[in-house]
């Protein structure tokens, strides 16, 4: 007889792959305004702070715990994502023009939080609806 139940890790992995895609969303949108050459190195050398921010969040607070919570790993995963990102971006001499800065934060908090508070609506209506 097989489980229907899910393995604790997929989410996590799911998780992790959405927060990735995220960033390189991120990325790629901000390098596609500057119309630079060379796209796909240029997302790659725009999106590596945030990307290692990323996962050294995920690895120091064990995101995988709860990897759908809003609160904490939702707000956590944008905060750190977004910290180290810009202290690694600061390091290597990257851009730190303001309006970056606020964009990087709207952005990245708007989608790191928010495909996890709409999967967590989704999760919600689905079990309402099997309630009934």
């Amino acid at each position: 007889m097989q489980s229907s139940s899910v393995s604790p890790a997929r989410p996590a992995a799911l998780a992790a792959v959405a927060d990735l895609v995220v960033v390189l969303a991120f990325a790629a949108t901000g390098r596609a305004t500057h119309n630079l050459d060379s796209p796909v190195l240029g997302v790659l050398a725009t999106a590596w702070p945030f990307v290692v921010g990323l996962a050294a969040t995920w690895a120091v607070l064990r995101l995988w715990r709860r990897p759908l919570a809003v609160w904490p790993s939702g707000i956590l995963v944008w905060i750190g994502t977004y910290a180290i990102g810009m202290l690694l971006r600061w390091a290597t001499g990257g851009g730190m023009a303001t309006p970056f800065l606020l964009v990087a934060l709207g952005t990245l908090g708007l989608f790191l939080v928010g495909w996890r508070a709409v999967a967590l609506g989704v999760r919600a209506g689905r079990r309402a609806t099997a309630d009934r």
